[in-house]
């Protein structure tokens, strides 16, 4: 089932996700070839700047989904404020399984 991972950045964190971010793109590199990862990508605040991520995993439960999401490297540097981790159904525009 799919766990959408709702991420917001701690105030005056800019650079801990700057510094972070090739460990957190190889992660979810990672993820993508084991065909965990539907999509994500930053939230971005008024001057286009990330504050936040929204990720979107493949998990057999939430206690999968909270693991993935506290092995993420931008989670284990303590970039975020706080995480909601919600089971997700893609409806629309799903892409067809390959």
């Amino acid at each position: 089932m799919l766990f959408a991972l709702i991420c917001k950045d701690k105030p005056g964190s800019l650079q801990v996700r700057l510094d972070t971010r090739p460990e957190h793109i190889a992660f979810l590199e990672g993820l993508n070839g084991d065909k965990k990862l539907g999509f994500a990508g930053p939230f971005l605040d008024a001057d286009g700047k990330p504050n936040g991520s929204l990720v979107v995993v493949e998990a057999a439960d939430l206690a999968g989904a909270e693991k993935l999401s506290a092995a993420d490297p931008y989670a284990k540097a303590g970039l975020f404020e706080n995480v909601e981790i919600r089971q997700w159904n893609w409806t629309f525009n799903k892409p067809a399984a390959s």
